[in-house]
């Protein structure tokens, strides 16, 4: 075997020479200073982790799924932008000018048109398009998407996709996939709808198999699932949003099996069919959602009486049926500001709920089918063979403020309400009041008998007329159940995609960035540039 010298001198300098700096990658011009790609894909593919690559203001329409063998994830997930890097920031220099954009190169930004869409590559002879993502992270840990909006990432027939800031950690598995991320000053939405909920944008900003993260001051709208969703994270989520705001979606925010600390915020869930909803399922498992703290974990907020915190957030005007919507979401009960559905162990304080014409709260357990139903009933006597039930328990409405809720007048509409079919420890209810006189009876029934959560099972509450409102205004049959006479919750007319308003841009895109051509101490790095909505071009 031949023996390899190495001089004492180089040794020494090999030892004692530092890792290689984080570098800054520019995309696009700014300022009138053209960085080094022209391309977001381009860049991505030349960062190293700790890198920081900033995107001057351009409508790019991202197309690494097009250009590219996509190895790095799923064939199954084509993106616009594909990041497999850890310890990466992605961040535009003007949220409302940096547009990631789905839609076809040479057509208008963000373009409504049939003739601009893109629904990605082929699944397959006569199987249908896969349907594409925007930003899609894929078990990469800590990275970071700013100061920017993504358009237009549709799902097609064939596929799960449509996302438009996606953080996937899992492949078809239960585990966590991934760790840390800041998603901040995001805007995400679609302005395409020619009547088939499949060919739709699914999701605005989305975390999946993920622990860690926050996000912050970001607004979704036109989504036929949800604005945010947080997912497949059971009691591990650890995740933060602060400031954000969902309009004009199916669901505000959507979040299946996601529990232990979750802290959501100081944020505004409004015109969307149903505020928000949170629930144990089938699908992305493991099932089911629980907000309890794990072994070890304190709640987010001092006092909280669990790990899953909705707290300061202002929840109105929730009675938009004209949005689009598909499969489960377009159950969501129109009217209402907030959904606990199947839940455990979730604290609601100190929100205000205000216009929501059917319930400002409902608590009710949802019904699935089949295995693996893990923290639910599989064959559940009441629902039968082949169901999986997952009942609601230890859910905590605590001095939160209701205004004008119930205007639909149906029975039991009102503040809160609450439903459970299987012997449990109880929900409870305490401090909330309504801003205009007495609570309605149903709620403050409920506060009344349950101003504690029970350690011990307590019974049913079959509260068969608020069952008959919530199946009647979601839409689902089910015999001798459902809507009553005189019932009345609006239906939906026509789908009417909202024009993207300018959002607050980040104030310093420089900030925390080591110095380069765009950010260097000469140069002021302030932001005010600003950008006409993203309208229906």
């Amino acid at each position: 075997m031949r023996r390899i010298v190495v001089p004492l001198t180089l040794l020494v300098v090999a030892i004692a020479a530092p890792a290689a700096s984080a570098r800054v990658l520019l995309v696009g011009t700014y300022h009138g200073i053209h960085g080094a790609f022209s391309s977001v894909q381009a860049a991505v593919d030349a960062a190293r982790s700790g890198d920081t690559i900033l995107i001057g203001p351009g409508d790019y329409k991202a197309q690494a799924d097009h250009r590219r063998h996509r190895g790095s994830q799923p064939d199954e997930y084509p993106a616009g932008v594909i990041i497999a890097k850890r310890n990466i920031t992605l961040r535009g220099m003007n949220r409302n000018s940096v547009v990631i954009d789905g839609t076809k190169p040479g057509t208008p930004r963000c373009s409504n048109r049939t003739s601009a869409q893109d629904f990605g590559p082929s699944a397959g002879k006569g199987q249908g398009r896969l349907g594409r993502n925007g930003v899609f992270i894929w078990q990469a840990n800590n990275v970071n998407v700013e100061n920017m909006t993504v358009c237009n990432f549709l799902n097609g027939p064939a596929g799960d996709n449509g996302n438009e800031v996606w953080w996937q950690g899992g492949h078809e598995a239960g585990g966590i996939g991934g760790h840390g991320f800041t998603g901040s000053y995001l805007s995400a939405t679609n302005t395409f709808f020619n009547g088939n909920e499949h060919l739709a944008s699914q999701y605005g900003i989305f975390s999946s198999h993920w622990s860690g993260g926050t996000w912050d001051h970001d607004y979704a709208s036109n989504f036929n699932d949800s604005g945010f969703y947080i997912g497949a994270c059971k009691q591990v989520c650890n995740q933060t949003m602060n400031h954000v705001r969902a309009e004009y979606n199916a669901l505000g925010y959507s979040g299946s099996n996601s529990g232990g600390r979750l802290l959501i915020e100081n944020s505004e869930f409004d015109l969307n069919k149903d505020g928000f909803d949170t629930n144990s399922q089938n699908g992305d498992n493991p099932a089911p959602q629980d907000g309890a703290c794990p072994p070890g974990v304190r709640p987010p907020v001092a006092g909280a009486p669990t790990c899953w915190v909705f707290t300061h957030n202002y929840v109105h005007d929730n009675n938009n049926p004209n949005v689009p919507y598909q499969g489960t979401a377009g159950a969501g009960p129109v009217g209402t500001g907030m959904s606990l559905s199947g839940t455990r162990n979730d604290t609601i304080v100190a929100n205000r709920f205000v216009r929501n014409n059917a319930w400002g709260i409902i608590v009710v357990p949802y019904t699935d089918s089949g295995p693996p139903c893990t923290g639910g009933t599989l064959n559940s006597p009441i629902l039968g063979q082949g169901s999986c039930l997952f009942d609601d328990w230890g859910n905590h409405l605590l001095n939160n403020t209701f205004t004008d809720n119930g205007g639909y007048h149906n029975p039991t509409n009102g503040e809160f309400d609450q439903l459970n079919l299987e012997s449990h420890p109880s929900d409870c209810y305490a401090g909330n009041v309504n801003t205009r006189g007495p609570l309605g009876p149903e709620a403050a029934k409920l506060q009344l008998a349950f101003p504690s959560c029970t350690k011990t099972d307590v019974p049913p509450n079959l509260n068969i007329p608020f069952l008959n409102e919530v199946l009647c205004d979601s839409g689902v049959k089910l015999a001798p159940f459902g809507c009553q006479p005189g019932d009345h919750y609006p239906q939906r007319t026509r789908v009417i995609m909202q024009p993207l308003r300018s959002q607050p841009t980040m104030p310093n895109p420089c900030a925390g960035v080591p110095a380069n051509a765009w950010c260097s101490p000469h140069r002021p790095s302030h932001n005010r540039a600003g950008s006409p909505p993203v309208g229906l071009g």
